[in-house]
């Protein structure tokens, strides 16, 4: 009787640890995910252009108002450049739901001027697939110059 004890104790104990082991994976996948997409915007705010590339996985694309999934060859050549311009960013707000990871911040370039996107990143296997950029008109676009 006390061997079938111990074993059920020892089945219970072997249960426990797969089940906070798969929590520690997913709460370390989140972590995971938000900081791929922080460490972004400090590619930007480095001007490190190896860090954003090391970011995206194999078929990465980007959309925006002004790009339509554009591959990683031409965002480099029609969005990277932005790079120059800015000074900083300072995130509002970040959720990160599996895969799917949403900001919405405030950024400045360098003549001080504040822009605020929100974007939307879908991640697969810790890397960036996918990103999508909401901005409007006027101080929305990092390289406005109007006041």
């Amino acid at each position: 009787m006390m061997n079938r004890f111990k074993k059920s104790i020892g089945y219970a104990f072997g249960i426990a640890i797969i089940l906070l082991c798969s929590n520690f994976t997913w709460q370390g996948g989140k972590a995971t995910n938000e900081k791929v997409v922080r460490s972004v915007y400090t590619a930007y705010e480095k001007k490190d252009w190896n860090l954003l590339k090391s970011l995206f996985a194999e078929g990465f694309t980007f959309t925006s108002p002004l790009d339509d999934h554009i591959d990683l060859k031409e965002y480099k050549v029609r969005c990277w450049p932005n790079a120059n311009n800015i000074k900083k960013f300072d995130i509002e707000k970040l959720v990160v739901d599996g895969d799917d990871v949403f900001v919405l911040y405030n950024g400045w370039n360098k003549s001080g001027q504040k822009f605020r996107n929100t974007e939307y990143f879908k991640l697969k296997d810790g890397k960036i697939k996918e990103w999508t950029c909401f901005f409007g008109p006027g101080i929305s676009f990092p390289n406005n110059t109007k006041k």
